[in-house]
């Protein structure tokens, strides 16, 4: 069997493992998926009205608002459900398992690929259950081409590989499963200081740097002007380049902690 072969039928083998795992304990994707839905509802429920006549220039609209908050409510999903990866890979490196694998004739970058894999997919399901409920509380995007949609769901993907890259750094560089968890609430915590829910020139002065020069920011106008036809400007290019960054950073960073010898 060629080294590719043994690649790809090992990291097969470790996806299951971990979709396995994920569907046996649920609870931990189940929490990490709640967050954005309760923010989705409260915000549009409570706040929705109050928030779109303050950054809007006519009356209180809710569905505007909701129209604005949704692309946000998506990457927040994802950063959330990458936490779930960063504690899943704790959990493997501190019970014992990578040292059995380091003993066995398995590819040995599969099991890496297999959290990844298993983490993207859980990802875009997160998305896909989340956007239903956009859905059904009102969310449209009646004027995205699909074209746009292809993109909308091609860089969703792309934020979803880069984050859980940094967040199988997260989880192989903390001592065990609750510390990954605590390292990895970054991923969860900067869309909330991103444009996700009010514009950034709404913000202010001193905190709009904080704001705009972050992965967030950029990924989720780009992803807004997608489904709702604003405009993306150079949003685009500076999502791309952050996920491409972030994606690199967070392999050399995973692969070099993964090929030291345990202690």
């Amino acid at each position: 069997m060629s080294s590719l072969s043994l690649a790809v039928r090992d990291s097969s083998t470790m996806l299951r493992r971990n979709l396995l795992h994920a569907r046996r304990y649920p609870s931990l994707t189940l929490n990490l998926l709640l967050s954005p839905v309760v923010l989705l509802l409260l915000f549009v429920y409570i706040f929705g009205d109050v928030m779109s006549a303050g950054i809007g220039k006519g009356g209180a609209d809710r569905s505007a608002y909701l129209a604005y908050l949704v692309p946000g409510i998506l990457l927040m999903t994802i950063g959330g459900t990458t936490i779930g990866s960063a504690v899943s890979v704790a959990t493997d490196m501190t019970e014992g398992i990578i040292a059995r694998f380091r003993t066995m004739a398995i590819h040995r970058g599969s099991v890496l690929v297999g959290h990844v894999v298993g983490s993207v997919l859980q990802c875009v399901m997160s998305v896909v259950l989340v956007g239903a409920v956009a859905v059904a509380i009102g969310f449209r995007s009646t004027d995205a081409t699909a074209l746009e949609w292809l993109l909308a769901v091609g860089l969703l993907t792309l934020v979803s590989v880069a984050l859980t890259w940094i967040a199988v750094g997260m989880g192989l560089s903390s001592p065990n499963a609750e510390a990954a968890s605590n390292n990895a609430l970054p991923l969860m915590v900067l869309p909330l200081l991103s444009s996700a829910f009010v514009p950034v020139d709404a913000m202010p002065g001193w905190f709009q740097p904080i704001a705009q020069y972050q992965p967030f920011t950029p990924a989720i106008e780009t992803l807004r002007g997608l489904l709702l036809g604003t405009e993306i400007g150079h949003n685009g290019w500076l999502a791309v380049a952050w996920c491409v960054g972030l994606a690199v950073l967070g392999y050399v960073w995973s692969t070099s902690l993964f090929a030291r010898e345990p202690k």
